[in-house]
């Protein structure tokens, strides 16, 4: 484990960087789950994660020598923006390394932070990999995102907050990627409280730590695809593999429509905005993932919330649809004065709220004197989207529906 001295010290060097952030309890949640849960919102960190512990530990241990020839990352995008804040604060040079598809959001924030952007890579690694090799050609220090005892130690002072704010835990769920936030936070907890149980959870889109720790070796993934980008890593270190294997209870996996219903009721329910690895935590509790006790107290780190837009609107709308909250029509009319109005008049009979229209009277596929017209309907549940089915046939409507989940 990362000694408990070094975390400590960590936090005595981030005193006045970064920001002690809430730490709540969630009553619906709790409520559903039956058990008292309770959120570390890394999500309103400065740079939104808490990435920058780790990052700022790093680059202030480092020799003022080694500082002026400026750091390197490779990241996804948290690690980037603290390793270019904490770069700003010292007025040192700083270079990212992003993956090709790393959110816009992400890009452009580090870009306001000072720090020069290279896009590069499918994924995480082959962005690292360009890294290191422009770490070696130009001097620089690179900062790992996780594989380091120092960024380590920095992400540890999570669980040191979390003890202050609430010292009878039986659970804390952390997210993992390249798995240096559950090591810092395992190595705190476990020579605090060695009682308190960690449970890490992994992307199933991302398996290679879940792999590894069943099989007690690393087993890199070929390949990785998950909605959480924060914590899509393929491959495996050694170093952290061994410090999980030592101080984590539990590894889990959630699937990617686990995680999205994390963060459409996180957001909807619980008014916060985080990405899909920050929500991880929260999916592996919903869907019960680990076997817990009625009553018992668990506590899950939010440890981000750098959500592409574009993302986070796709996860709202099929949220909607799986809720049954929405309902999608193409019903084909008589292209004639009042057709559209007896439609729309059936529906009102029905309570059904349109939201979205669309007519169409020129495609090809159309018989001659017809229309396709695309309807979204705001509906109040399957009973509901029944009724509407139900009215349309009596009416004797052709109607597809589309986005059934």
């Amino acid at each position: 484990m990362i000694p408990l001295e070094e975390i400590q010290k960590a936090q005595r060097c981030l005193e006045g960087v970064t920001v002690k952030t809430p730490f709540t309890h969630a009553p619906l949640l709790s409520q559903r789950v039956d058990a008292d849960v309770y959120l570390k919102k890394e999500n309103l960190q400065l740079t939104g994660a808490f990435k920058l512990r780790g990052a700022y530990n790093k680059i202030a241990s480092l020799s003022e020598k080694e500082r002026q020839k400026g750091v390197i990352a490779a990241s996804a995008g948290n690690h980037a923006q603290g390793v270019a804040y904490s770069a700003k604060i010292f007025d040192i040079p700083s270079v990212i390394v992003m993956p090709e598809a790393t959110p816009l959001l992400k890009v452009q924030n580090t870009k306001a932070l000072g720090s020069e952007v290279i896009l590069h890579g499918e994924n995480y690694d082959e962005a690292y990999a360009h890294a290191m090799k422009k770490a070696e050609e130009e001097g620089l220090t690179f900062i790992h995102p996780f594989a380091d005892d120092k960024v380590i130690a920095g992400q540890g002072t999570i669980a040191l907050e979390i003890l202050e704010a609430c010292e009878e835990l039986d659970y804390i769920v952390v997210s993992i990627g390249g798995g240096g936030l559950i090591a810092g936070v395992a190595s705190a907890i476990k020579q605090i409280n060695p009682a308190i149980k960690i449970i890490g959870v992994v992307a199933a889109g991302a398996p290679a730590m879940y792999n590894s720790v069943q099989a007690k070796v690393t087993i890199d993934s070929v390949s990785v695809r998950t909605i959480a980008d924060g914590i899509a890593v393929r491959d495996v270190t050694p170093k952290n593999l061994d410090y999980i294997l030592e101080s984590v209870d539990e590894v889990v996996k959630v699937d990617d429509e686990e995680i999205a219903s994390a963060i459409l009721f996180l957001l909807e329910r619980q008014k916060l905005v985080v990405e899909g690895g920050g929500a991880a935590g929260v999916a592996a509790i919903m869907h019960k993932k680990f076997d817990f006790e009625e009553g018992c107290k668990i506590a899950t780190i939010l440890s981000g919330g750098n959500i592409d837009v574009q993302m986070l609107s796709l996860i709202i709308e099929k949220g909607l649809i799986k809720a049954k909250r929405k309902m999608k029509f193409i019903i084909t009319l008589t292209d004639k004065p009042g057709s559209l109005m007896r439609l729309t008049d059936i529906l009102k009979e029905v309570n059904a709220n349109i939201i979205q229209i669309d007519y169409d009277r020129t495609s090809t596929s159309l018989s001659y004197g017809d229309a396709n017209v695309t309807l979204a309907l705001e509906t109040k549940g399957e009973e509901h989207q029944e009724i509407v089915r139900e009215k349309l046939r009596a009416e004797h409507y052709d109607f597809r529906e589309e986005l059934r989940v």
